[in-house]
């Protein structure tokens, strides 16, 4: 199969964001994004670089500590928090209809964690498939709110598993 020859752009994406329930995982899909999903901070293993230098001069490099990638994306804000219906803020926060959400970490977890994938479409424009990224172990580190035409809902955060392509 060949690489893909049409380029994809933010129409194409779709967020799915899952906790790990047993039998019936709790998910929200993703909308009224602004579009802009980001993936930064990745290179090959996940590992910081080391470099040696012998007298000033380089002498190698190592792989060091493991490095952990960031995710980011922006949502045109509809509500706030609910106590039965789903909202974006309930489901990256545990609270109101997520109150129960079990971490990806796991169920005793200290840190609540969530399953992101990413998923650009692919089929409609002739691929043979559509493009997944699978980002476990998601741990968020902002939401942010900011007021303006439109108000958007800001989020980041640190993808503790590897990241994986399909």
């Amino acid at each position: 199969m060949a690489e893909s020859t049409v380029i994809k752009n933010f129409r194409d994406g779709t967020i799915l964001i899952e906790d790990a329930t047993a039998g019936t995982v709790l998910d929200y899909t993703v909308a009224y994004e602004v579009g802009d999903f980001s993936l930064s901070g990745q290179n090959q293993g996940n590992y910081e670089h080391s470099v040696y230098l012998d007298r000033g001069e380089f002498a190698g490099v190592r792989k060091a500590n493991r490095k952990f990638p960031t995710c980011s994306f922006s949502v045109h804000f509809r509500d706030l928090s609910d106590g039965t219906s789903e909202t974006l803020p309930d489901m990256l926060l545990k609270a109101g209809a997520f109150s129960a959400a079990v971490s990806t970490l796991g169920a005793n977890a200290d840190v609540d964690a969530r399953k992101i994938t990413w998923t650009i479409e692919g089929t409609d424009h002739g691929d043979a498939s559509d493009h997944v990224y699978v980002l476990d172990d998601f741990v968020v580190d902002d939401v942010s709110i900011a007021e303006g035409d439109p108000t958007t809902i800001n989020v980041s955060g640190t993808v503790y598993g590897t990241p994986a392509a399909t």
